[in-house]
This record gives structure tokens, sequence and C-alpha cells, in this order.
């Protein structure tokens, strides 16, 4: 049993990351001006690798880079890499907070990922709670005469894409650290979005100020995926998982005091069904956890 003092220090590390991950996103935002999406990306994703190496260096892992062409990690992270995608377009047009929300709703797509592909069991009270997410996503995204946003069905794209990742993450060997696979995410998007890039727009020389904005988001991204690898070894995942929404309380904090910004009435709403729903599920599924006993030994 994970004593309460290291599920503390988990916590922290989580509320620490989901923080940092808002800071990334707000500087990315910040550079789309007088920048192009995937070129904001590309040059994010290098500086983000830059960044990371010497973390899986000085870890220990560096031998395990190699791992980062593993047919299932790239298979992973192909989902990751058009998820970002669909993220960063849909971040140069949309509030930080509406876009962070939509993204909220991933876990929920996940558990209906899981029950259609490996058969996990639901049940009627999170199927209730993922519908209440689902509503809370439709506030956010507040379609309306002419249908819904292009840019909200991005976000809710991205989620989509963020459930096919964790969903196809099943299959990565755990004998491959999850650094490394995060390492290998910084480089395929990176090379993904250099791709996107000359195939989609025209380069823009990056001034000063945008290469300055995206060394710091750079820095955040990779402080981030530590921050998340740390809290999930330190604390039990059950006190640490709930935190993860913290994304969203965030992402309105930056939207408020780097954008001057803040969600309407409804799309708060939503965000607070999305919040409400996700954390439930988590209680819920480690309430469920505790109450399957453990087998007993075989003499």
């Amino acid at each position: 049993m994970t004593p309460p003092s290291a599920n503390l220090r988990g916590i922290g590390l989580m509320v620490l990351a989901t923080g940092v991950f808002s800071l990334n996103d707000a500087l990315m935002k910040l550079a789309t001006v007088g920048l192009p999406p995937f070129e904001v990306l590309f040059i994010r994703g290098v500086f983000g690798s830059l960044w990371a190496l010497p973390v899986v260096l000085l870890s220990g892992n560096g031998p395990q880079i190699r791992h980062v062409v593993d047919r299932w990690v790239l298979f992973r992270n192909l989902f990751e890499f058009l998820a970002v995608l669909c993220f960063v377009v849909a971040l140069a047009r949309l509030p930080i907070a509406d876009v962070t929300a939509l993204g909220q709703i991933s876990p929920m797509l996940l558990l209906l990922g899981g029950a259609a592909i490996y058969r996990d069991r639901i049940g009627v009270t999170r199927m209730t709670l993922i519908g209440l997410g689902f509503v809370g996503a439709v506030l956010v995204a507040q379609p309306g005469a002419n249908g819904i946003s292009p840019y909200a069905v991005l976000g809710l794209l991205c989620a989509v894409g963020t459930a096919a990742r964790d969903i196809v993450g099943r299959k990565v060997s755990p004998a491959i650290p999850t650094i490394v696979v995060a390492f290998g995410t910084l480089l395929l998007v990176a090379v993904g979005a250099g791709v996107a890039t000359a195939v989609f727009e025209q380069f823009v020389m990056p001034s000063p100020r945008h290469l300055l904005l995206l060394a710091g988001s750079g820095l955040f991204l990779a402080l981030g995926h530590l921050f998340i690898f740390m809290s999930y070894r330190t604390g039990a995942t059950s006190a640490v998982a709930p935190f993860y929404y913290m994304f969203a309380i965030w992402a309105v904090l930056s939207g408020w005091f780097v954008f001057q910004t803040l969600p309407n009435a409804l799309a708060i709403a939503g965000i607070v069904l999305i919040l409400v729903s996700g954390v439930a599920i988590v209680l819920l599924d480690e309430r469920r956890r505790r109450a399957v006993p453990e087998l007993e030994p075989v003499a």
C-alpha cells in the first residue's frame, strides 16, 4: 500500500504537470500569432526533443531509445501526432479553456473504445457519467444554426485521437520505459509536423520572439511529461488520476491571465460537467477495484 505522504507527492506532481502543460499550450497559442500552426508544432517539437533527450540519458534510459521505432510505440505515437495536429489548429482559433475541455472527454472515449475492442465492462453508472461528459462537450462546442464550429470539431477529434492513442498503448510492452515512449512521441510529432508544414503551409521565418516562445513551450512540454511520469511512479494511480482533470482549471486560469478571456456561461457549465463526470468515473473505478477480493495464494 502506498504511504499517504507518497500519494501527496504524487498528487503535487500531477498538479504541477498539468500546470506546466497548460503553460506549454499558452506559449504555443501566442506563437500562432504570426506563424502557421503546423510550423509552430514543428519548431516546438524540435525544442521539446532537445530538452527531453538529456532527461532520457540522465535517467539511464539511453540504451532503450532504440524502442522509439518499436511497432506499437510508433502506432501509438501516430495517433498522438494526429491528435496534436487537430489540437494546434483548434488552439489557434478557439479559447484555450474550450479546446482543453473538449480534450478532457478522451478518457470517456477510451472507456467506450475499451468496451468495443477489448470487451471491457462499462455498466449503467459509468455510461450515465460518460453521457454527462458528452453533454458537457456539446455545451462547450455550442453548435448554432449553422452547425458546430469546424475548430470545435477539431477539438473533439483531438479527444478521439488521444483515446485511440491510449487504446493502442495497451499493446506497448511494459518493458519499454514510459519516458522513452514520451520521447518517441516528441520525435514523431516533430518529424510529422515538419512534413505537414512542407506539404500544407508556406514556411514563415520565425522571429526571435517566436523562437523564445517555442523554446519555452518545448521546455514545459518536456517537463510535463517528466512530472506525469514521476507522479504515477510516486503515488498510487487511484490517488493521482483524478487530478489529471486539473488541466481544465489551469486552462481557464491561463485564458484569464494570459489572454484576458473567459468561457461564457454555457461553456463553463460544460467544463464543470466534464470535470465532475471524469473525476466520478475515476473514483468509481477505484471503488470497484477495491471491492474485488484478493485471491488467496495456492499452497
